[in-house]
This record gives C-alpha cells, structure tokens and sequence, in this order.
C-alpha cells in the first residue's frame, strides 16, 4: 500500500472514530489492541489488512467501501 493511500485511509478511520466520540484507547479496546496501535493506523504508520480494516469498520458501526481510481 502507498504511503499516500496509507495516510487517506487513516483519516477516514480518524474521522469515524472521532465522529463516534472514541478515544484511540476506547476504539483499540473494541479492536483488542493498544491505542498506539489505533494511532499507528490513523498516521499510515502501520500497514492494514483487509481483515483489520473490517474489523475497525465494524467496532466503528460503518462499512468500509473501497474504489479504485
């Protein structure tokens, strides 16, 4: 995955967490992993598979739709 393609899909996960009204640790707690780690996926620090994008989609109560370009 691109690193600009890494840091738009952390601000989609940022945007729906926040409009949740999650913090990172509340929203890594759903996830069964430490807020750093939210936080890493929120800066494109740390890659997502498919499956852990599901996952964050789901804890966050949204459908991950994906598009190409």
């Amino acid at each position: 995955m691109s690193e600009e393609t890494k840091k738009k899909v952390g601000q989609l996960i940022r945007d729906a967490r926040k409009s949740k009204g999650l913090t990172q640790k509340e929203l890594g707690e759903k996830l069964g992993v430490v807020g750093v780690t939210i936080s890493d996926y929120e800066t494109g620090r740390q890659n997502l598979t498919l499956d852990t994008l599901d996952k964050i989609a789901e804890a966050l109560g949204v459908k991950a739709k994906i598009t190409f370009e």
